[in-house]
């Protein structure tokens, strides 16, 4: 069983940066390729980011590639998501999952089966 808790949310001025975490709890986290998924209102969840097991292959939706970074810290069991420049229409709930068997690019075509989603850390981006 693994736990995700996700922080780093908050409300920010278009154009700033953030940095959001996702800690995970267990001894297996280097077994699980993770990803980063957004939910806007009224809107379905979409793909951010993911990231291999060993963090050597990442990749990104194309309306964040250039802004937003992933990365993974495997001794501290933590992902990290740096935003940068940001806009209005990343406004979201933003969610981390881990797949024992993903790749980074099948979490860019099929997610609904991650093995374990966080709660979500609220992203609020003012105009």
């Amino acid at each position: 069983q693994v736990e995700l808790v996700e922080s780093g949310g908050g409300l920010v001025q278009a154009g700033g940066s953030l940095r959001l975490s996702c800690a995970a709890s267990g001894r297996t986290f280097s077994s699980y390729a993770m990803g980063w998924f957004r939910q806007a209102p009224g809107t379905e969840r979409e793909f951010v980011a993911s990231i291999s097991r060993g963090g050597g292959t990442t990749y990104y939706a194309d309306s964040v590639k250039g802004r937003f970074t992933i990365s993974r810290d495997n001794a501290k069991n933590t992902v990290y998501l740096q935003l940068n420049s940001l806009k209005p229409e990343d406004t979201a709930v933003y969610y981390c999952a881990a797949d024992r068997f993903a790749t980074p690019q099948s979490m860019g075509v099929q997610y609904d089966g991650m093995d374990y989603w966080g709660r979500g850390t609220l992203v609020t981006v003012s105009s």
